[in-house]
């Protein structure tokens, strides 16, 4: 035989032998996968972590056990009748007995790796260290390297985003640039230059800054609709592509802000340091921006499914990164509040005083006295549980408070639930009865024809039973925040507490610094809550109406404070009063 013919044998051997081997390389990665789905054996935090570890491994494994001896038996006798079933029974209860004892084998070492690790983890807890259960590490947590990576994410994914090319030597064609000319910028103009250049045009033709120039209103409101539309990728691209809209209606719907509507809705901007913007206004908006999306990719072409699962993905990560950068800057905004008790410049004395007087500021505006009990409450509650666990005996303190919340957390998801029945049972009344009006209209308009008061006595029937759902979808949005404002603060103070910037001496000084403040807002808010007057349905729907007007105003580049719309929403309320007053002196 010729040397090429053993080379070439030699050489088919070894690349028989490499794919067994890839083969099996690839089996026990499968086998490792399926194990570690089954059992738990990441690295326990502390002996508490590894009981629970071991556990769920004893009772995962039982589990499987069971499901293997009934399911192999089946498996088996589909595929192999009689033999098939027999086998498969001998398979079903190898497993039953070989996943248990697994189960109980791999838990008995998680115990064991726990409590080895619980020497570690008090050490790394007294140091105030934290625990990351992504990577089963301790660390040290700062405040302000989380604020500069959040910005830092934040830039990323506004430039990942954008669609408009950074290079931009050559102007873009688009259909209409009065906006740009407006601005100033180029067509190829990035975001931050367009930022830029709104606030560098907008300081110069501020009314305030030109008195006697009779058009700067008017130039500051075109300037203010054009940076809107420019500074939304959806919307810049639509103008670029089919130019302003035809009607003033059209564009100030795309320009509307869910976040304006929801702060008059819901109320102060004083709590807006304490808890950022609601979860509920950022859904809102969010959703706005999907419906825009969809809208141009439907005017456009049709994306992909890989286009879909990219934008899907981005949403889901805006969202997070917005979560994040409202809990670190509440956590910002909390440290400077307490700053004064904790350097010493203010004593017990004249701090609780000024957590009275905000206090009192928050309550007395609209649902301020809901705003701050729920705030008081998860403020003095997340304190003690942290003040607790370090300065009681076995930590029993913190254990009471952390049992604390866990019932109101609990009984705040039951009125979620609650109030969604309620919510759903009113809607699907108020549509059954305006179904029922509608039909009536129809009958009378073919009987009535000539008479215009019927219709507009229907019309009016059917709005009032629509607004009486109000107050059931207001309790449901109010239960929502609720706990959203819980989780939101709950999540601040530990940022605030186990910021290692600090020593552990200053972090309990910054616990009972919140401890005062949310003890302050608790009380007084329940104290306001006693005396305050329930929002009826006609209340309600001023508000809203409020909202909306207030919403589109501002769409349109008018400047509406707050304190401009509780005058209307006040003047709205006494012009009903007179309306009342002056129908029961005709009446009687």
């Amino acid at each position: 035989m010729s040397d090429d013919a053993n080379e070439g044998k030699v050489t088919a051997t070894h690349a028989d032998i490499n794919a067994r081997q890839e083969e099996l390389d690839r089996e026990i990665q499968d086998a490792k996968e399926v194990f570690d789905s089954l059992f738990s054996t990441r690295k326990p935090k502390d002996g508490w972590a590894g009981l629970s570890s071991g556990a769920k491994s004893v009772l995962k494994g039982t589990a499987a056990g069971v499901i293997s001896l009934v399911a192999q038996p089946i498996a088996g006798a589909q595929e192999g009748g009689v033999t098939g079933f027999l086998t498969g029974l001998a398979t079903g209860v190898a497993s039953c007995v070989a996943l248990p004892v697994t189960g109980v084998c791999v838990g008995a070492y998680q115990v064991g790796r726990g409590m080895a690790n619980s020497a570690e983890a008090i050490r790394a807890s007294r140091q105030g260290m934290q625990w990351n259960p992504t990577t089963r590490e301790w660390y040290y947590y700062y405040l302000d390297q989380e604020w500069n990576e959040v910005q830092e994410e934040e830039a990323k994914l506004q430039g990942k985003g954008s669609t408009v090319s950074q290079e931009h030597e050559a102007e873009r064609k688009v259909k209409d640039r009065e906006y740009y000319d407006l601005l100033k910028v180029s067509t190829s103009a990035t975001a931050g230059e367009i930022k830029k250049a709104y606030y560098k045009e907008a300081r110069n033709c501020h009314p305030d800054k030109r008195p006697d120039d009779p058009e700067a209103a008017r130039k500051f409101q075109e300037l203010g609709a054009a940076y809107q539309i420019l500074s939304n990728e959806e919307s810049r691209a639509r103008y670029d592509k089919q130019g302003k809209p035809e009607t003033n209606g059209e564009e100030s719907l795309q320009k509307i802000d869910p976040l304006i509507f929801f702060s008059v809705m819901f109320g102060s901007s004083l709590v807006e340091p304490y808890i950022g913007e609601l979860w509920i206004a950022n859904t809102a908006d969010s959703l706005m921006k999907d419906v825009a999306k969809d809208q141009f990719d439907e005017e456009n072409e049709e994306m992909s499914e890989e286009e879909r699962n990219r934008r899907a993905q981005e949403t889901s990560q805006e969202a997070k990164l917005k979560q994040r950068k409202r809990e670190v800057k509440c956590a910002l905004n909390l440290r400077d509040r307490i700053a004064p008790f904790v350097d010493g410049t203010q004593d017990e004395a004249t701090y609780t005083l000024f957590c009275q007087e905000e206090a009192m500021k928050i309550s007395k505006g609209s649902f301020g006295e809901v705003f701050s009990t729920t705030i008081g409450f998860a403020l003095q509650v997340e304190a003690d549980e942290f003040l607790g666990f370090s300065h009681s005996f076995l930590g029993v303190q913190g254990h009471v408070a952390r049992t604390r919340r866990n019932v109101n957390s609990i009984s705040t998801n039951f009125k979620i639930v609650g109030a969604g029945i309620n919510a759903a049972h009113a809607g699907r009344k108020a549509y059954r009865d305006v179904e029922s009006i509608q039909k009536g209209m129809q009958r009378n308009e073919s009987q009535n024809a000539d008479d215009p008061e019927l219709s507009e006595a229907d019309a009016a029937m059917a709005t009032q039973t629509l607004e009486s759902t109000l107050p059931a979808i207001l309790e449901l949005a109010w239960a929502i925040n609720v706990r959203d404002i819980s989780r939101t603060l709950k999540h601040v103070c530990k940022k605030l507490f186990t910021d290692a910037s600090v020593p552990m001496e200053v972090r309990y000084k910054r616990a009972e610094a919140v401890r005062i403040l949310g003890r302050e807002f608790h009380e007084i808010g329940k104290a306001v809550a006693q005396t305050a007057e329930k929002q009826d349905t006609d209340d309600i729907r001023a508000r809203a109406e409020i909202a909306v007007m207030t919403t589109m105003a501002r769409a349109q580049g008018q400047d509406v404070s707050e304190q401009d719309t509780e005058e209307l929403i006040r003047q709205a309320k006494m012009m009903k009063a007179t309306r009342e007053s002056q129908f029961k002196s005709t009446t009687s």
